[in-house]
């Protein structure tokens, strides 16, 4: 198995694994039971902290993407002075930083990572912070002035007061258990802990358009590489033609000029499409007529959003 494969060998393991897979997950039972005690404890230790600004968390039990970016983005657009606090996995920088205030972006990806730069150029009213102290960044949207917060991935926060909205994919994994035996970071007993829980495919569907060169396309070339890095990049191939040759490497990967190089004199006669959190890294990079999948969630009506309207109601008693 190579190195660009083995992140797929991984993703398989953790949520559908083949039955050799399955019993290296039986043998690390002895650790999942280990680190499910320690999140019970911690669950029952904590002590909430209530910050008096309304706090939602967009989150998920799994590991890797459920869509908590695009979800994120389509709540925070019907907000006045919001802001997005997340960790921002892949940066090359450590503590926080105000990526842009108010739609202003300040910082460049390299301090950012790919999905705050992501989230700060698709919301334009917004302020963006990373930090690994999630707790410092919410007192610093305070001093910002912003009205509302998004926790990026927040559910396992316990000490926060916050109204938890967990996302739950359309394919439920196999693989129950917790790390690392399975790719749950909490149990799946957990959802029961959401204010509201979205379930793709039922609750909100993606809706993809193709972009190239800032228009709307409609019909694929024959000949198409998705070039990504992002966590289940297989979920990706339902909206491309069955010929669309997968080049993914680990989520939140950092391309290097090599890597790039080689992609290029591999797929020399092919377009390449990729996905909005992959171009914030590839932008600096010349590829010609490349094709976003542009990213939009569809909420459906039976969702209870009320249940929020009603928390946010209560910081405006």
């Amino acid at each position: 198995m190579n190195n660009n494969n083995l992140h797929l060998w991984i993703e398989e393991y953790l949520f559908f694994p083949k039955p050799f897979q399955q019993f290296i997950s039986y043998l690390l039972l002895p650790l999942t039971f280990v680190y499910m005690l320690i999140i019970f404890l911690k669950r029952a230790m904590a002590k909430q902290i209530d910050f008096g600004i309304p706090i939602i968390s967009i989150g998920n039990i799994i590991v890797g993407g459920s869509g908590k970016t695009p979800v994120t983005i389509k709540l925070a657009k019907n907000y006045e002075k919001p802001c997005v606090i997340l960790r921002g996995y892949g940066r090359k920088s450590k503590g926080l930083y105000v990526i842009s205030q108010n739609g202003n972006i300040l910082e460049d990806i390299n301090i950012s990572g790919d999905e705050a730069m992501l989230l700060a150029k698709s919301l334009t009213n917004a302020t963006v912070i990373v930090s690994e102290d999630r707790k410092k960044a919410i007192l610093k949207a305070k001093e910002l002035g912003c009205k509302i917060i998004f926790l990026d991935d927040g559910f396992s926060k316990y000490d926060i007061k916050k109204f938890n909205i967990l996302l739950r994919p359309k394919k439920e994994p196999t693989n129950i258990f917790c790390l690392p035996s399975g790719g749950y970071r909490e149990p799946k007993g957990f959802y029961m802990h959401a204010d509201i829980e979205l379930k793709e495919g039922d609750d909100f569907e993606r809706i993809i358009t193709f972009k190239q060169n800032n228009q709307e396309i409609k019909n694929l070339p024959d000949k198409l590489v998705l070039l990504t890095a992002i966590s289940k990049p297989t979920r990706l191939l339902e909206y491309l033609p069955k010929n669309t040759i997968l080049e993914s490497f680990p989520d939140h990967y950092d391309f290097s000029d090599e890597d790039i190089k080689n992609i290029k004199e591999k797929f020399e006669d092919f377009t390449f499409i990729t996905t909005g959190k992959d171009l914030v890294k590839l932008d600096k990079y010349d590829f010609k007529d490349i094709i976003l999948m542009d990213l939009d969630i569809r909420f459906s009506d039976k969702v209870e959003f009320f249940i929020l309207d009603e928390y946010l109601q209560e910081f405006k008693e």
